[in-house]
């Protein structure tokens, strides 16, 4: 089990990795997270789960395809949030998750910016 200052240094250091602009380090409902414009779009749930914001109706599809990944608690059902399993999750799938919770939570404008 990863301790949930390992897991913000991974998250941190891919959001790094992937270019992202104007990436702010803050907290949401009291857990560390990474935000833009003033949203979160990733989070420490706990040591093992982020939470990931994403448009509602791609969750069920990640789900599917990867439910070891992927999954839903009642709490997060009908919000576009998406709980993911942090040990199992590699890094060149968990980039390309930031990025699109980026590009969901970002201002339009800045997101139109940004080229991966």
């Amino acid at each position: 089990m990863l301790d949930v200052n390992s897991i913000f240094e991974r998250l941190k250091r891919l959001a790094a990795q992937a270019g992202l602009p104007e990436v702010e380090e803050a907290t949401h409902y009291g857990t560390p997270a990474l935000k833009v414009g003033g949203k979160a779009f990733v989070s420490i749930r706990n040591s093992e789960t982020i939470v990931l914001a994403i448009p509602i109706d791609e969750k069920e599809r990640l789900i599917e395809m990867a439910p070891d990944i992927y999954f839903q608690t009642d709490h997060y059902r009908g919000w576009p949030s998406l709980p993911v399993r942090i040990d199992v999750i590699g890094d060149d799938e968990l980039t390309m998750r930031l990025v699109a919770a980026w590009r969901f939570r970002a201002p339009r404008k800045l997101a139109a910016t940004y080229k991966s």
